[in-house]
């Protein structure tokens, strides 16, 4: 073990064991994003597969292997972007039109393997011949366009996921998949750190014990991939698809203003008497869905009146009702005894950072800045 191998080591190993439990799960339970990010980490531990090998003196890559077709880095960001498809509508399925995501990696490799299987000399030959350079070119120009596109579409389609939550879950944060936009980052962050060096590789012509500071950044990512995402919350009610408009669309936008009294629409009215009547925001697993059924209406009309009539989304409508019974409940004597968090539970919140995120946004001041000021007022 050094410097060197035991990171590499670790994280290869980490990659394989992590990619099999994923795989394991999704052939359980039928999810295929757990086999899509299976095949995330597999890629991101062959990345790395070079350096580790040689590193433990194992180099029948360079040796029987020399020529053999292994880079798969054209496959990652695909890959990725599949997930975050899968992981955010359990109806998504594979179809045949995915396969053109792999026409650029299986370009290279089908010319790669036709030199290969041509023999050893002539794997040496094109090794050695002046076409390498504009091939090696013409591929890293060919993967910073693969990964720009799918890194594209991942964030936009992730952008447009988080707005859709809003509308139709009153606690969304659980389901935002927040650290999937990191991982996006990180990735772009390791693969400019992977350029630069690059850069000092061709003037410094560093040897193989100095390029590997990429294959360092990568151990980060596949220990923050592989335990980050195998423990994420999957959600079995999640089905999401890019029916709101693309960021350069034009976004209607939600009345700044409820409606006047006079004009609201009786199913409005119906909804709010409910919501006062039967307290259904009392469940931290509102959605919009579930509220329509509840009140007897379909859940697009559910979504109009609200937004509206009321001038607001699924999500800031029921965490309206949660703060105020928070509100009625927090000075109440028999409640002095409870801790914020506690009351906030029992009003139908489900973690502290959302109870303050949305208190704050409804009264513009943290809970006990209000407490104080209505106990100054009384």
């Amino acid at each position: 073990m050094s410097l060197y191998t035991t990171p590499l080591q670790s994280a290869y190993l980490l990659a394989w064991v992590y990619a099999l439990l994923l795989w394991s799960r999704g052939y359980r339970e039928e999810r295929l994003s757990d086999g899509l990010l299976g095949w995330v980490l597999f890629f991101l531990g062959q990345e790395i597969q070079d350096y580790t090998l040689g590193f433990a003196g194992i180099n029948f890559l360079w040796e029987e292997l020399n020529g053999f077709p292994r880079g798969i880095g054209l496959l990652l960001p695909p890959a990725l972007y599949l997930y975050l498809r899968a992981q955010t509508n359990r109806h998504f399925k594979l179809s045949l039109k995915h396969l053109w995501y792999l026409v650029p990696w299986g370009s290279f490799f089908l010319i790669e393997l036709f030199i290969f299987l041509r023999g050893p000399y002539a794997v040496q030959a094109f090794q050695a011949s002046p076409f390498l350079e504009p091939y090696q070119i013409i591929a890293t120009i060919i993967g910073w366009g693969v990964y720009g596109y799918f890194f594209w579409l991942a964030i936009n389609w992730y952008r447009r996921y988080r707005s859709w939550t809003a509308t139709e879950f009153s606690d969304p944060d659980s389901i935002r998949f927040t650290w999937f936009r990191n991982v996006v980052f990180f990735m772009l962050a390791g693969i400019v750190f992977k350029e630069a060096m690059n850069g000092v590789d061709f003037f410094l012509d560093l040897d193989f014990y100095q390029d590997w500071w990429w294959n360092l950044a990568l151990v980060g990512i596949i220990y923050y991939v592989g335990i980050w995402g195998y423990a994420q919350p999957q959600p079995a009610h999640v089905y999401f698809e890019a029916a709101v408009p693309l960021p350069d669309e034009e976004v209607p936008q939600a009345a700044s203003e409820p409606v006047p009294a006079a004009a609201i629409h009786p199913d409005t009215r119906r909804l709010t008497q409910y919501m006062e009547r039967e307290r259904p925001y009392l469940d931290p697993g509102l959605t919009l869905a579930g509220l329509a059924q509840r009140v007897g209406m379909p859940a697009p009309e559910l979504s109009a009146r609200i937004n509206g009539d009321l001038g607001q989304n699924f999500n800031d409508f029921v965490n309206q009702y949660r703060v105020e019974a928070f509100q009625r409940k927090a000075r109440q004597p028999d409640k002095q005894a409870l801790t914020f968090l506690a009351i906030a539970l029992d009003c139908g919140f489900n973690s502290k950072a959302t109870f303050n995120r949305a208190f704050h946004k409804h009264t513009g001041m943290s809970p006990r800045e209000w407490l104080t000021q209505a106990k100054a007022a009384e």
